[in-house]
């Protein structure tokens, strides 16, 4: 069995979401023993489409003909697409029916969560669709105070210093309006956001977010991995105000590091997030700031060991061998 993992223009979304969970697919299915190849001029008995874009729905309909096996895997739903950058909202129902388009080309479809699971489901897509989580690589990012310090060090933080730090690009879906908002409500608070995107592709309330100014707010742009384990490890709160996920990588990496987080309180959570347990969850600015500030003044405890746990479950050794037992499914199903 030899797969050949396909994400059209993999270099645009190197430093998205998109591109963490393409190396963590590799890095499964090195674990898992499965052959893969990312060369569509190599021989493959599977073909997993990563992407919606116009080669990758060609390339799916090369492969139908060719009698290859197609795993589709929905990294985005209409949902998470219609509040990222302009003019997103209006094309949004034509982006829903071009995805679902793309998404039934295949065998079987793939999407990291059970709650995008049942929104892809409610597209009227008649295709087995499984959840599997886009995991997490437990060996890098685990408890680590000395990276925590390195992180402090890095960005001029003092020990003494209470620090949120937010993860993401720059776009409206992710919450960096409201993560703004907060640092202008609690200066005593440190706050620094990791991630970029290019501003002009940005909603006029997300440009007027990323340029304020405000002595303990800072925009660090994009790091390496490296840096948001130490990051993770160095801050009192992880941030999490997105407003739709179809997983959402930093909190599970987040709870990796049994790092106290706060996450908005959105249906993406509800099954394996729990209120007071792994996370902490807020609806909006006001919830949010009341629960950083009993976090930090010790009237609510901080989290981690129960966080650990969520991690545990979506370690990539785990996601190879699911992915590994999707693959075999679809080999051995007879064509209808």
């Amino acid at each position: 069995m030899k797969v050949l993992l396909y994400t059209e223009g993999e270099k645009l979304f190197a430093k998205s979401g998109l591109g963490k969970a393409i190396k963590h697919q590799m890095k499964a299915l090195e674990s898992a023993g499965v052959e893969y190849t990312t060369s569509t001029s190599d021989d493959y008995d599977i073909i997993h489409i990563n992407y919606y874009g116009p080669n990758s729905y060609v390339l799916a309909k090369l492969a139908r003909r060719k009698g290859k096996k197609i795993v589709y895997h929905a990294h985005s739903t209409e949902e998470d697409f219609k509040n990222g950058f302009i003019f997103c909202k209006q094309i949004s129902p034509a982006f829903k029916k071009w995805i679902t388009t793309c998404y039934s080309l295949g065998d079987v479809i793939i999407t990291p969560t059970p709650y995008s699971k049942r929104l892809l489901e409610g597209y009227g897509i008649e295709k087995d669709i499984y959840a599997i989580s886009n995991g997490i690589e437990l060996e890098k990012f685990k408890l680590d105070k000395e990276a925590g310090k390195e992180f402090r060090k890095a960005y001029g933080y003092s020990k003494n210093d209470k620090i949120i730090v937010g993860i993401g690009l720059y776009i409206e879906r992710k919450g960096i309006v409201d993560f703004v908002e907060l640092a202008k409500r609690m200066p005593e608070y440190k706050f620094i956001w990791f991630g970029y995107s290019p501003l002009t592709a940005a909603t006029s309330e997300v440009r007027h977010a990323v340029k304020t100014k405000l002595d303990n707010l800072c925009f660090a742009g994009y790091v390496e991995q490296e840096m948001i384990k130490k990051a993770l490890n160095g801050c009192d709160v992880y941030l999490f105000p997105t407003f739709e996920e179809t997983e959402g990588i930093p909190i599970i990496e987040a709870c990796a590091c049994k790092t106290t987080a706060v996450v908005r309180d959105i249906p993406i959570f509800e099954e394996w997030l729990q209120d007071g347990v792994h996370v902490y969850k807020a609806k909006d600015v006001d919830g949010f700031e009341d629960k950083i500030r009993k976090i930090m003044n010790g009237e609510l405890p901080k989290l981690g060991e129960k966080a650990y746990e969520v991690a545990q479950a979506r370690d990539i050794n785990l996601i190879g061998q699911q992915l590994k037992e999707i693959y075999e499914k679809v080999l051995n199903e007879k064509d209808s």
